[in-house]
């Protein structure tokens, strides 16, 4: 009895010395994933479901960038928000599902920006549970590469089944590519990547234009922005008795230019107009308290804008479990 009560005594010990000295192996850390979710958010407006696509992020030198303002103040309205100028700023898109249509508005920037910067609309869309076949329709808020870069890759068209709207104006001049050497030097580019991505849809004749204030699905409709593009237009979703104005690139820098609404960007074909559908989408949303999807606020981009003495503010939409607004 002796030996057996020392020999489980011997037992005892070497498990329990065995198990602290595994311990910290048991603790230690687990590698870093160093990567986001695909990224998608889900919400109703009234009837219709909205999923707010990210095609991921694109770093850029506001400072350089915004125009109409200096350095100096655009770093200071930066500051406010704990940002340097510069600025990891998101690339939206925006899925609608009306329940007869499956609309989808703008497409990101595809692979136009290089790897790192955009170019997950695709791995998203996928995430939030829907085929990029199931996509009837593409309207397209202007034709700039991070907008309409993801409508094809390779030559080939990545909604083959969708008929692609965009405003007449901005055809006519993207398209055109006579107006190239005429264009300001930072824009030449866009006519050739407007050729490219178009052109599956445009040999298939699934290319339609607009013009003004239209109708074009049931319970989407067309809004004129002129000034960033030609043809820069805002679509508005209205679904029991709730309204979404997705408004494509009246809004580049929140932490700016809702305190400063003059503010432009070297991107805007006309400035002067640009700013002036921007005071004049924030008064209005301001008023009437609709909500906004912006392509490039932070992910996902959904929420209301209010006054803040002299100028505006942003309050982005509380996260929702997906019940009915």
């Amino acid at each position: 009895m002796n030996k057996t009560r020392k020999l489980m005594m011997t037992l005892v010990a070497g498990a329990v010395l065995a198990s602290a000295i595994a311990v910290p192996a048991a603790q230690a850390a687990a590698p870093m994933a160093l990567a986001q979710a695909p990224g998608y958010y889900r919400m109703m407006v009234g009837t219709a479901e909205v999923t707010a696509i990210s095609d991921g992020t694109v770093t850029i030198p506001l400072d350089q960038l915004l125009t109409n303002t200096t350095p100096a103040q655009v770093n200071a309205l930066l500051a406010r928000s704990h940002l340097a100028p510069q600025v990891e700023t998101s690339i939206n898109a925006y899925l609608v599902n009306t329940g007869t249509h499956l609309v989808l508005v703008d497409t990101g920037a595809g692979k136009l920006f290089g790897p790192g910067a955009g170019g997950r609309l695709q791995e998203s869309l996928r995430a939030a549970g829907y085929a990029p076949e199931q996509v009837d329709a593409v309207l397209i808020t202007h034709v700039h590469g991070d907008h309409s870069g993801g409508l094809t890759a390779d030559g080939a068209a990545l909604f083959p089944n969708a008929t692609v709207y965009v405003n007449r104006h901005d055809a006519d001049f993207w398209f055109d590519l006579a107006n190239r050497p005429r264009a300001a030097e930072n824009q030449r580019a866009g006519f050739d990547q407007a050729a490219e991505q178009f052109a599956p849809y445009r040999a298939m004749g699934k290319v339609k234009t607009f013009e003004g204030t239209a109708e074009l699905l049931p319970g989407l409709s067309t809004r004129p922005a002129v000034g960033h593009t030609p043809g820069h237009t805002v679509y508005v979703l209205k679904s029991g008795g709730k309204e979404l104005h997705f408004w494509g690139d009246l809004l580049h820098a929140k932490d700016v230019q809702f305190a400063a609404p003059d503010i432009t960007i070297r991107f805007d074909v006309d400035s002067p107009a640009a700013a002036r559908q921007r005071k004049a989408a924030f008064a209005d949303a301001a008023r009437r308290g609709y909500l906004v999807a912006a392509a490039h606020t932070p992910f996902p981009g959904i929420g209301y804008v209010r006054t803040a003495g002299m100028a505006f503010d942003w309050l982005p939409v509380p996260y929702t479990a997906l019940t009915a607004r």
